[in-house]
């Protein structure tokens, strides 16, 4: 089954926008406002506890970009709210995204400040996509992020998603899954999500299905005549006495017991992993592996790793699905320029730099040490520029992706970090980012211009 390319949006993606959107689109247009728009996608600063951000989340914004179109119901209910006009309806019902859009590429780390995206279209357009923009690359980003430090702590091992029944609905589910495995979480548990987007799927059994026969026994029996590969879950009454039911099984099956594994989900997961490693050993089942799962996160797997505890593989969900230390990111959609001046906002704690811009990271023997910011129209600075033209008059400039590119290029990308900023830990001193001379002559003179005028 090919994967559906389409984002996972509950009703008519056009009316994904805040009101006000709309009413300053309406305003823009009475006014003979029609001139060019510069926004740009970029956080304000990192959570805490986070070194890095991995862009995520933009191609399936391009994908949803192309098709974005105000259809007959749309129409109606924004007719029904009494407070737009027949000519801007008109223009709804004929609009389609005409603009240019520079990004950077997904799975590319960043730092607070950096452009993820910058849109340049007449500004009633422009202004439109701004909620759309946040929720799509925001989610994704703020999801990537958090599994590149679960991968990290897994320290190799794979990770699978388990968090869909907790995530914060359908779409966050969906789209967590694919930043998941773009960070490098080897595969998910929701069907949706892999016919979706192509991930790998997988699943073991859950504890209801042991509780619903006379005996532990009987139900590994059970489902081993249909899935006879499957990993065990031994927890539902005596963790060790359910590795034990293993060791009995493969002894009775010889040559036909096949169980790849036995999986862990409550209580010492380091203390039973050791003991289930033992016996599984001394049965003869050196090859029978040990997934762990239960309440993890970074920090937990992470521990588990560093004690030694024999885990082969780790099952993360909830923590993993609602990014549970750093629920969400200050991420903003901001006017950098219009009519061919710049614009910035004063606004204390909340710095938008002015104009559009590149970043260039350099790298040192194959380390990034630092990235600047600069002027997009400046001469070319010192390192790699990382954004590129993605949409030209509203068209993709080239066919997404294959998933697995983006997750390849995303862990090379990640390898480049140093080390401080790899790890668990707040990193001291951080990532250094700074800006070009050019840039902070713009963002002062702009300053200064916007002061008088207020």
């Amino acid at each position: 089954m090919p994967p559906d390319q389409h984002a996972a949006m509950p009703g008519p993606v056009e009316l994904f926008a805040d009101l006000y959107e709309l009413r300053m689109a309406r305003a823009y247009l009475e006014l003979g406002m029609h001139d060019e728009a510069v926004f740009s996608l970029f956080v304000r600063r990192l959570p805490a506890r986070r070194n890095f951000l991995l862009a995520c989340g933009t191609d399936v914004l391009f994908e949803l970009l192309e098709r974005l179109s105000f259809g007959p119901e749309s129409l109606d209910y924004l007719r029904s709210l009494g407070e737009f006009p027949s000519g801007f309806l008109d223009w709804l019902a004929g609009f389609r995204f005409s603009g240019e859009v520079r990004a950077v590429a997904e799975g590319t780390p960043l730092f607070a400040e950096e452009p993820i995206v910058e849109v340049v279209a007449p500004i009633a357009e422009a202004q439109i996509l701004e909620t759309l923009a946040l929720n799509q690359v925001g989610l994704q980003t703020l999801l990537a992020s958090k599994a590149a430090r679960v991968i990290a702590a897994a320290a190799g091992r794979p990770v699978v998603d388990f968090g869909s029944r907790r995530a914060q609905g359908l779409d966050a589910a969906v789209a967590g899954a694919r930043a998941f495995h773009i960070a490098g979480v080897a595969a998910t548990s929701n069907l949706l999500a892999g016919a979706r987007w192509g991930i790998p799927v997988a699943g073991t059994m859950a504890h209801s299905f042991v509780q619903a026969f006379p005996s532990e026994a009987d139900a590994f029996r059970a489902f081993m005549r249909f899935y006879p590969e499957t990993i065990l879950l031994v927890d539902t009454y005596d963790t060790l006495a359910g590795v034990t039911r293993v060791v009995e099984l493969a002894d009775a099956l010889g040559a036909d017991f096949r169980v790849r594994g036995v999986r862990l989900d409550s209580g010492d997961l380091d203390g039973l992993a050791r003991a289930a490693r033992s016996i599984l050993d001394a049965g003869g089942l050196q090859h029978v592996q040990i997934f762990a799962s239960g309440g993890l996160d970074e920090g937990k797997v992470a521990a588990l790793i560093g004690a030694g505890a024999p885990i082969d593989a780790f099952g993360v969900g909830t923590d993993l699905s609602v990014s549970a230390d750093a629920p969400a990111l200050d991420m903003a959609y901001k006017l950098t320029r219009y009519a061919g001046r710049a614009r910035m906002k004063l606004s204390e704690g909340k710095r938008i730099l002015p104009e559009p811009k590149q970043v260039y990271r350099r790298l040192t023997d194959g380390v990034a040490t630092g990235d600047l910011i600069a002027l997009a129209d400046e001469p070319a600075q010192d390192g790699q520029p990382l954004l590129h033209a993605a949409m030209r008059r509203g068209r993709r400039l080239a066919a997404p992706a294959q998933l697995s590119d983006i997750r390849h290029e995303a862990a090379a990308r990640v390898a480049t970090l140093p080390r401080p900023i790899r790890a668990l830990e707040v990193a001291d001193p951080p990532y250094p980012v700074a800006i070009s001379p050019a840039l902070a002559q713009c963002e002062s003179e702009t300053r200064s211009r916007l002061t008088v005028a207020s």
